[in-house]
């Protein structure tokens, strides 16, 4: 949500924004809050003036009484219970106004970085940088459910019957190093710096539509009927809700966080071949990393995450790249975004395995996520990437670590997670 003060005072920098991200059924929206804003201010300001003059009346009351002006006294009194009921109309009208200005901020997307290159969706994101060279054996690479069927390390037919399509059993060796994976990437994080954290699997909605926009809320979350909670899609959602109406101390910060956490989608518009396997699923496990900083410090933090992520693939020997993500392509709380993409010698192709956001002041200011400051407090900003995502991983470490007899390779960081096994047959 983008500050008040500047659709206020420079309209055309938001409208230009909008048509940078190509939203341009959203430019109404600006004149909307403009006209809403001047009708609160000035509702506010009506019943600033009735408070002051039923103050001021109030006051006259008992110096008419003291001088025997019972008359004038009781007009007086008449008047000022009069503006009781106006004073609750007036509040009401606060109310609604401020509701619907709110609703409509909340679908202005927030101002871009300048350095973000300008496109219309994500076939125009921006190639940055590869590490590694992307090898494709001299082999047939099958499908990587295949390779992990070959190895009993997954059943999706069981998984149809006891919860549908989108979900799986790993089992084996397989889920070994599904859980190795996260392990690894744990102490990785915490190799760095960060704090590691298991936070809450549900949130309140309160939190939901302070840490993403409505559209990606509708296609991703999952609601528990009944109650006012969420299950998480990424753990990011719930590590931002814990500093929620805080006022947070510089000393203390940067807030560098690591997190472990089930999440769950419901993957609405999935399609594809990918779906076959565990690319596209409703259930899967994470390690993430958020970081709440000064808002100068916000974009170094931003090319130390997604370069974490980097870090972590090379140490398994997997090729990625990164991708930085158009105007168009950017959801709309988030001032920049790089992917960092896999290697799949299969496909011939990169893939998304990490996503790597600054999203400014949007969630802070959505969540009251405040600076003590010298001269008055400020937002915080926000940022979060993906540290890895498995199963979804996995497709990359299968085939780019699969071994022409159909055993599947296990790198040096991750051997202690798999009882000391260099490879899996």
């Amino acid at each position: 949500m983008i500050d008040m003060k500047l659709l206020r005072t420079q309209p055309d920098i938001v409208r230009e924004n909008i048509k940078k991200k190509f939203q341009d059924d959203k430019l109404a929206l600006v004149d909307e809050v403009i006209a809403l804003d001047v009708r609160l201010r000035e509702t506010i300001a009506e019943a600033d003036t009735l408070r002051n003059k039923r103050n001021v009346t109030s006051k006259q009351i008992g110096a008419l009484m003291g001088q025997g002006k019972k008359e004038e006294a009781e007009a007086a009194k008449a008047e000022v219970a009069g503006i009781g009921p106006k004073l609750s109309e007036l509040a009401a009208l606060e109310d609604e106004l401020g509701e619907e200005i709110r609703k409509r901020m909340l679908v202005i997307p927030n101002i871009i970085d300048e350095s973000v290159p300008l496109g219309r969706d994500d076939s125009e994101n921006v190639e940055v940088m590869r590490y590694g060279d992307p090898v494709t054996p001299d082999f047939e690479i099958p499908y990587h459910i295949d390779i992990m069927e070959k190895l009993a390390g997954v059943d999706l037919d069981a998984a149809r019957k006891t919860s549908g399509s989108g979900f799986y059993y790993l089992m084996g060796d397989m889920a070994r190093l599904h859980s190795g994976i996260l392990s690894y990437a744990r102490d990785f994080m915490i190799d760095k710096g960060f704090t590691y954290c298991v936070p809450p699997f549900m949130i309140r909605s309160g939190v939901v539509t302070g840490v993403m926009s409505f559209a990606e809320m509708e296609n991703m979350m999952y609601k528990i009927e009944g109650e006012d909670l969420y299950l998480i899609g990424t753990s990011e959602h719930s590590m931002i809700g814990k500093f929620i109406d805080t006022i947070n101390d510089p000393k203390t910060l940067p807030q560098t966080l690591t997190s472990y956490s089930p999440c769950f989608r419901k993957e609405v518009g999935a399609h594809g071949i990918e779906e076959r396997g565990v690319y596209r699923i409703h259930q899967f496990e994470k390690q993430e990393m958020i970081v709440v900083c000064e808002p100068e410090d916000a974009m170094a933090w931003f090319h130390k995450l997604y370069t974490h992520t980097v870090d972590f693939f090379r140490s398994l020997d997997i090729p990625v790249r990164t991708l930085e993500c158009c105007s168009g392509d950017l959801a709309d709380l988030k001032v920049k975004s790089i992917d960092v993409e896999a290697w799949s010698p299969r496909q011939q192709k990169y893939f998304e395995v990490g996503s790597c956001s600054n999203l400014g002041d949007a969630q802070a200011r959505r969540l009251g996520i405040r600076i003590k400051g010298e001269k008055g407090n400020y937002f915080a900003h926000t940022l979060n990437n993906t540290v890895v995502a498995p199963p979804r991983m996995l497709i990359a470490y299968l085939e780019n670590n699969l071994n022409a007899d159909g055993s599947v390779r296990v790198p040096e960081p991750l051997r202690l997670y798999m009882g000391g096994k260099d490879c899996i047959r």
